[in-house]
């Protein structure tokens, strides 16, 4: 009986230890991310619907004070612990949202959440519900979207144990036909996919 237990013990452990190397093996580069991948980004980011609907939100909340903001943060996490959630039904139901889950779709799950923001850092358009509604105490933003035109902010790397994938967030300024910054984007890459598509060809 003792050696029975000696084993499964020793099968537990030897699980248990797996899932852990596996956890922290090192990730992709995010080096992977490269012009090409943010091109493909500035690319679909030409749709129309994405500088009308930030344009809109821009005339809307441009001048809000940032106790406004904060309400408007407030509201929107706690409607993702409600069933009464009114915030977050617009904004998902915009037609942002519907074309940045159209992206997410097709992209076979190589993006794994799309969110677009005004020029304060509140959200126009999202692919998923996000934890918040104002990004613009992030880097996400802060690194974009005031720096200009051209910037770009690829974060770490970070293990997501659901899906044992690892993932990354690269976010870019938005411009408009002019190439004005009128908004950002930020787009959560599954980064174990993409590597192993580079690595296919």
């Amino acid at each position: 009986m003792l050696k029975i237990k000696i084993a499964v013990l020793s099968v537990i452990s030897t699980v248990l230890l797996g899932n852990v190397a596996f956890s922290q093996e090192a990730p992709p580069s995010t080096s992977i991310i490269d012009r090409e991948a943010i091109a493909e980004i500035r690319e679909w980011l030409k749709k129309p619907v994405v500088e009308i609907s930030i344009n809109a939100q821009n005339k809307r909340y441009g001048s809000l004070p940032q106790t406004v903001i904060d309400d408007l943060d407030k509201q929107w996490r706690a409607e993702t612990k409600s069933d009464d959630q009114p915030l977050i039904a617009a904004t998902l139901s915009s037609p942002l949202s519907s074309y940045l889950t159209q992206i997410q779709a097709v992209s076979g799950g190589l993006f794994t959440e799309i969110f677009v923001m005004d020029a304060k850092g509140l959200n126009v358009g999202q692919s998923s519900i996000t934890s918040d509604f104002w990004q613009g105490d992030e880097a996400k933003f802060q690194k974009t979207f005031p720096n200009g035109a051209d910037a770009v902010f690829v974060d770490e790397a970070e293990f997501h144990k659901g899906t044992k994938t690892w993932r990354a967030q690269v976010n870019l300024t938005i411009t408009n036909a002019d190439n004005q910054p009128i908004g950002a984007v930020t787009v959560e890459y599954n980064l174990t996919e993409l590597a192993r598509r580079r690595a296919a060809f």
